[in-house]
């Protein structure tokens, strides 16, 4: 009984973290998908988008020494990952108006880790 109880457990405690997402393997989708535009980590600036320090807590629109569409600084969007994620499968979708030429990511993997690895550079847990 107790093996089995530990096995459920370690089963409940993996999906969870399999659903969390991979920031090794984010660290790797970012480059590709988000580092054209975007910077993160000691040494990001803003360029052709915002540098990306913080933004799941952040307030969207609000980063400095970037300016922003009307639409993302009114769109009254706090990011926490579940607004980023569903900005990053849809952005026009999420913000009508917005700049941001992506066409959106489906793959819920590459997302969570995507998610995951921006968690890293973000003040909260």
């Amino acid at each position: 009984m107790k093996f089995t109880t530990t096995l459920f457990l370690a089963l409940i405690f993996s999906a969870s973290a399999q659903a969390e997402g991979d920031p090794e393997a984010g660290a790797k989708i970012f480059p590709r998908l988000c580092g054209g535009c975007h910077q993160v980590g000691e040494s990001a600036r803003s360029g052709f988008g915002p540098q990306l320090n913080g933004v799941i807590g952040r307030a969207a629109g609000t980063s400095a020494n970037y300016v922003y569409s009307d639409a993302m600084k009114n769109s009254g969007i706090t990011w926490d990952r579940a607004t980023l994620k569903a900005y990053l499968e849809d952005p026009k979708g999420v913000v009508p108006g917005t700049r941001m030429i992506f066409w959106g990511l489906s793959d819920e993997e590459k997302l969570n880790n995507l998610l995951a690895y921006l968690q890293k550079f973000s003040a909260e847990p």
